[in-house]
């Protein structure tokens, strides 16, 4: 599915959330990148948008690996980084977010923006996040969120489950695939719930802060 849409992807992303998006990937930005050289992993990096926020955040000397499942995806990182100045800094790999082919304490953080919710078992991909973690390691993650507030609620609804797909589908020829994208948000576990995964992981220190009326969450935990 991802592989169909990813053409149309960012210009569906930016457009959809009124750009709103590139404003929390930098709040999570000052999560990920703390001065220092890291080895940073940007798990579902699907297009690259986030992978490349942070190799240009990043201090000298660090690394960025961006792993995916979809090569369809991951086929537009490259030109994109190339275009910032950046594609020197960045590696990408094809990889399993439940089984990640790295040794444990591999990286200094792990981050996963807007992904998570397309893990089959969320748990699973937490772990993983967990393990190859080095000491003192942080998972931050993005991810969309079903506001609270009624009315806003009513809105968010109306949006997502109609206006959303339709657009999705004029434009990338998939109404399907942006079907999905609500079904997705509106089954992702509630903040608590998740920071309780988070915790069952093995990360402590787990927090989550909300954006834009709840209609973004990100969640922190560290190692």
């Amino acid at each position: 599915m991802f592989d169909g849409i990813a053409p149309s992807y960012d210009k569906l992303n930016h457009v959809m959330s009124l750009n709103v998006d590139r404003l929390w990937r930098k709040y999570a930005l000052r999560e990920i990148v703390d001065g220092t050289p890291q080895q940073i992993l940007d798990v579902a990096c699907g297009t690259g948008d986030s992978t490349i926020s942070i190799a240009a955040a990043a201090n000298p000397g660090s690394r960025v690996i961006g792993a995916d499942i979809s090569e369809g995806m991951m086929a537009l990182v490259m030109e994109k980084a190339a275009h910032e100045g950046v594609h020197d800094r960045i590696r990408l790999q094809v990889a399993d977010g439940e089984n990640l082919p790295y040794e444990e304490g591999s990286f200094h953080r792990v981050t996963c923006a807007f992904g998570i919710r397309n893990f089959e078992h969320k748990d699973r991909g937490l772990s993983e996040f967990y393990r190859v973690l080095k000491p003192r390691g942080k998972a931050v993650i993005l991810e969309l969120s079903v506001p609270r507030n009624k009315t806003v609620r009513w809105f968010y609804d109306l949006y997502f489950m109609h206006v959303l797909p339709w657009i999705g589908g004029l434009v990338s020829g998939n109404k399907a695939a942006y079907q999905y994208l609500p079904a997705s948000v509106h089954a992702f576990p509630p903040p608590q719930v998740f920071c309780a995964m988070m915790a069952a992981a093995g990360f402590t220190h787990v927090r989550c802060k909300s954006f834009t009326l709840g209609l973004c969450r990100m969640y922190v935990g560290e190692k």
